[in-house]
C-alpha cells in the first residue's frame, strides 16, 4: 500500500519544482541517531501530514527546517536551490514560519501584538525617528481577524481571553500576514476542544486555498486526514513511507503504525 520515496520523487515528479525537499538528512545528538537519511519533498499549496510515534524524530526535523537547530548532514532545496538554514531569521526570511502548539502566543499581549510581535511596522516620528505604527497594526490586524472569521470582538482583544482555537488562528494569521510559503504546524489541535478543532482545520483548508504550503506535525490521524494531502510516516528517525490521501485510510495509518512498531525497526 505505501513505499519509501526518495526526495523529488512521487508528488514531485508530477507538479514540477518543489517547495521544499530534504535529502538524505540526518542529526546526530552525542551518540543519538535522532534522524536517518529523511528524503521527502512538498509541494506549493500542499498540506502534508507528519506522523509517528513519540521519538520518531518528527520534532527534530521540524527544529532543523525551522533554524533552531542544526542538521548533521545531507541537505535541503528551497524551490530546488540548496540552502542552509541557520537561524529561525533565516526560515523566516525564506518564507517558513512555525506554529508551536504551546508557544504561539502571548497572552497577556493584544491580538494585534500578538500578530506583529518581534516584526512590528514602522513609522518615522519628527522625520527621522522611527515609531511603532500602531494604527496600522491594529487595520491590518483587524483585516485578518475578519478574513479567519475569528470570533474576536477587537484586535486590542487580550489573547488569553481567546479560546484555544482562536489562539491558533491568531498564530496562523500571524503566518499569513507575513506571506509565508509553508507554514509548519506543531500539534495545532491537541488538547482543544471539538469545536476548537475543527476551527482550526478550517484555517488550515483557509492556507490552502491561499497556495500556502503546511506541514501538520500531529499524532491525532483523525484531524489530520480531513485536511491532509499526503502522509509521511516516520519510525525511529526514518521515513518508512510516503502516502497520498486518496491511497489510503485513517485505519490503513493505524496500520502502518503499528505493523512497523511490531516488526521493529
Amino acid at each position: 500500500m505505501a513505499n519509501n520515496q526518495s526526495a523529488g520523487e512521487g508528488a514531485s515528479k508530477d507538479k514540477g519544482t518543489p517547495l521544499i525537499r530534504f535529502e538524505k538528512i540526518g542529526k546526530y545528538y552525542g551518540t543519538v541517531h535522532a534522524l536517518r537519511g529523511v528524503s521527502f519533498a512538498v509541494q506549493p499549496g500542499e498540506c502534508v501530514g507528519f506522523i509517528g510515534d513519540n521519538g520518531a524524530g518528527k520534532s527534530t526535523l521540524i527544529k532543523i527546517v525551522s533554524g533552531v537547530t542544526p542538521k548533521s548532514s545531507g541537505g535541503i532545496y528551497w524551490k530546488g536551490e540548496e540552502v542552509e538554514i541557520a537561524s529561525v531569521k533565516t526560515a523566516r526570511r525564506l518564507g517558513i514560519e512555525t506554529v508551536y502548539q504551546d508557544r504561539a502566543v502571548v497572552g497577556s499581549m493584544s491580538v494585534a501584538e500578538n500578530i506583529f510581535m518581534g516584526r512590528e511596522l514602522m513609522r518615522p516620528f519628527l522625520g527621522i525617528l522611527p515609531r511603532l505604527d500602531k494604527k496600522r497594526m491594529r487595520e491590518e490586524a483587524g483585516r485578518l481577524v475578519v478574513d479567519l472569521k475569528l470570533n474576536i470582538p477587537s484586535p486590542d482583544h487580550l489573547v488569553r481571553f481567546c479560546s484555544g482555537g482562536e489562539m491558533q488562528g491568531v498564530a496562523i494569521s500571524r503566518a499569513m500576514h507575513f506571506r509565508a510559503s509553508l507554514v509548519i504546524l506543531d500539534e495545532p489541535t491537541t488538547a482543544l476542544a471539538v469545536s476548537g478543532a475543527l476551527q482550526v482545520l478550517n484555517f488550515i483548508r483557509r492556507l490552502k486555498e491561499e497556495g500556502i504550503a503546511c506541514i501538520f506535525v500531529t499524532h491525532n490521524l483523525h484531524d489530520v486526514y480531513e485536511v491532509a494531502d499526503r502522509f509521511i510516516v516516520m519510525f525511529q528517525g526514518e521515513v518508512v513511507a510516503d502516502i497520498k490521501r486518496d491511497d489510503t485510510t485513517v485505519e490503513g495509518l493505524i496500520d502502518l503504525q503499528l505493523a512497523r512498531k511490531t516488526r521493529g525497526a
